[in-house]
């Protein structure tokens, strides 16, 4: 897997390659790009697909001791990761994390199109009954280790405070193996996830959100119709405060869309972008 160093660390990602339109897929806490393994297949043939590996807890290498983890700080990440790749006119795809909703509000010029996939956003912020207790459990000395212990039982993981509300089907055992592995044997990889947890507050969601009027590309905006983590009633609000977007509402989901519904998300993103390109044209 190809590396980039950055300011606040290396940062492990894949690339699809290719002459293709650029579609960069954003996961979210306590896993890592295998979430778009699906998606990522279907589009690989038609757009080039660069998937990074954030340090939200299911990453390898621990960020610098120092480094800016908090929502602002991996804002500034994933834009230094675009530079960095000198990637432009991109696709970006969120899933779970919010955080593609701050390259949005802030215009950055290498974005050309969002998709935002039931996601963090507005008051909801930690998310749902497993964001919350992420939250109180990265409060305590030690509590994010007590938490996370138990995963090792894979009954466990299907509990509400963990990942049965994120995903209406069982997520393969080796996938979440992988994403917890890192969170399970390294202290610096849970010190990097409490700073984040600990650092970053609803209110920063807030802001984000009255900038998102002034983005004036094209937006596709994808929520799963039973999420029990991320309100639907957000998907159809950031639908309206994007002046180009429109809502798409898919059924038989949870929040993890890319995990319960990769083919129908995979084909609303090929319409989305082939739609444009015609406009384009």
């Amino acid at each position: 897997m190809p590396e980039v160093e950055l300011a606040s660390g290396t940062i492990d990602y894949e690339d699809t390659g290719g002459n293709g339109p650029i579609v960069v897929l954003l996961h979210g806490v306590a896993m890592d790009g295998s979430l778009w393994r699906h998606v990522v297949a279907d589009l690989r043939r038609d757009y080039r697909c660069v998937v990074p590996t954030l340090p939200l807890g299911g990453h390898c290498r621990p960020m610098r001791p120092e480094a800016d983890l908090s929502l602002r700080g991996l804002g500034r990440l994933l834009a230094e990761f675009l530079e960095r790749l000198d990637l432009r006119d991109v696709t970006l795809v969120g899933n779970d994390w919010g955080g593609a909703q701050l390259l949005v509000a802030e215009g950055n010029e290498r974005v050309g199109r969002v998709v935002l996939t039931s996601c963090e956003a507005f008051d909801n912020f930690p998310p749902g009954l497993p964001g919350r207790m992420l939250w109180l459990a990265a409060k305590l000395p030690g509590g994010l280790a007590a938490l996370a212990q138990p995963m090792r039982l894979r009954p466990l993981r299907r509990l509400p405070i963990a990942f049965g509300w994120m995903s209406k089907r069982p997520i393969p055992h080796e996938v979440m193996d992988g994403w917890l592995r890192p969170l399970l044997t390294q202290r610096e990889i849970r010190r990097d996830l409490i700073k984040y947890l600990r650092t970053s507050e609803t209110s920063e969601f807030l802001r984000v959100a009255e900038q998102l009027p002034f983005f004036d590309r094209p937006a596709l905006v994808v929520w799963a119709a039973e999420d029990r983590v991320m309100p639907l009633a957000h998907g159809r609000r950031l639908a309206e405060l994007l002046p180009r977007a429109r809502l798409v509402e898919i059924t038989d989901s949870y929040t993890l869309i890319p995990e319960d519904q990769p083919a129908k998300l995979a084909a609303h993103i090929r319409e989305f972008l082939s739609s444009e390109a015609g406009k384009a044209t």
